[in-house]
């Protein structure tokens, strides 16, 4: 009998990429979601099952759920998952070895809140909030502190460590996120950086200190250790806020990462199939792409016909089909596709997609977050 021919999904997706010196086996990566699971901030047994089911059921890359740095003001609970200390990574060891005993490949999303914390959280209570300027986003009067030169050099150590750790235990790259109104995104933003230093001012000048965390990663792992960037125009709080209103103004910030390090972005954006700026259908991923020539990871509602933020809210939302995306893949404006409360709500997504079973793909529903299935 003559096998069935391979659906389109199927053709597209399940080409290999490349980052730096990994090979990610398709084009499917499973996008980053905080969880809150791992009491003590180490990951358990139920972790690295919930990672490696999407892996064996043919995710390519595994982006992990944020995963707090080893700096006291880094983060605000004491059950998302630290990337520091001796019974959490080798609760990590435990996860990236399950992951690629299922056929896939992990990164950790390396993160520090900033100034999202408020002092009195978990895990380290008497730690300050710290930022660029010591404010928080959408308001003018300082409820933290603005950072000093050494707590800049802190946060740096403290990136370059997590990222050494990664590669030391077996991890296949690192995630840094500068993203969604959180530290590094907040140096970048004019809205929460006011400072009047090297730090502060121009795009590039916000970039500075993102670009030097990047370099300080890149010296520290060896040349072929993959770096993803991960950032977005929106905020947490700020949908409409950009980084960038202009092609012109997106590579002013994407150059500086791109020379410091970055081997691959991953431009966040709520709905993937929307256009970033006028007089093109490209998405941010895509200019991204264009601009940098760095391997591009698009992401927002894929598969899914709902916004992020309402969807993890509580609001359902349907099945979106995929057609647009696989043409992006085609005419190679960006290289993998990271799917997020798809895959949360389904663990064999990616198999049932590569199958063509679109027909067995269920609507989200929020009440997935109540798990690890």
């Amino acid at each position: 009998m003559t096998a069935p021919a391979p659906s389109r999904a199927a053709e597209i997706l399940s080409r290999p990429a490349h980052i730096n010196g990994l090979t990610v086996p398709n084009r499917i990566v499973m996008a980053p979601m905080t969880r809150n699971f791992s009491p003590g901030g180490v990951p358990g047994a139920d972790v690295a099952s919930y990672y490696s089911r999407r892996a064996a059921a043919g995710v390519g890359l595994i982006v992990t759920e944020g995963t707090y740095v080893g700096h006291e003001s880094a983060g605000s609970s004491d059950s998302v998952p630290r990337f520091h200390g001796e019974e959490q990574l080798a609760g990590w060891a435990k996860v990236a070895e399950q992951v690629h005993a299922a056929g896939g490949t992990i990164v950790p999303q390396l993160w520090h809140i900033g100034m999202v914390r408020e002092q009195g959280e978990p895990p380290y209570a008497d730690a300050p909030a710290v930022g660029p300027s010591g404010i928080r986003l959408g308001t003018d009067e300082p409820t933290g502190r603005a950072m000093t030169q050494r707590d800049l050099d802190d946060v740096i150590g403290a990136f370059a460590e997590a990222a050494a750790a990664a590669e030391r235990i077996g991890f296949d790259g690192v995630e840094l996120h500068g993203a969604h109104g959180y530290l590094l995104d907040q140096f970048l933003w004019s809205g929460t950086n006011r400072r009047t230093d090297a730090y502060g001012g121009d795009p590039v000048a916000r970039t500075k200190f993102a670009a030097e965390i990047v370099a300080a990663v890149r010296e520290t792992v060896s040349a072929e250790f993959p770096i993803i960037f991960r950032y977005s125009q929106w905020k947490q709080e700020a949908y409409r806020a950009r980084l960038a209103e202009t092609p012109e103004e997106l590579e002013a910030i994407l150059a500086p990462l791109a020379a410091a390090g970055v081997d691959a972005f991953h431009a966040s954006t709520r709905r993937y199939w929307l256009p970033e700026f006028d007089g093109s259908d490209l998405n941010l991923a895509g200019w991204t792409k264009k601009l940098t020539g760095r391997t591009t990871i698009t992401v927002g509602s894929v598969g899914l016909d709902g916004d992020f933020i309402r969807g993890f809210m509580g609001e359902g939302s349907p099945v979106k089909a995929i057609d647009d995306l696989l043409d992006a893949l085609e005419r190679e404006e960006y290289d993998l596709v990271a799917v997020g409360r798809a895959l949360l709500q389904d663990p064999q997504w990616a198999a049932k997609v590569l199958a063509g079973r679109f027909d067995e793909l269920a609507p989200y529903d929020a009440s997935a977050l109540k798990s690890l299935s």
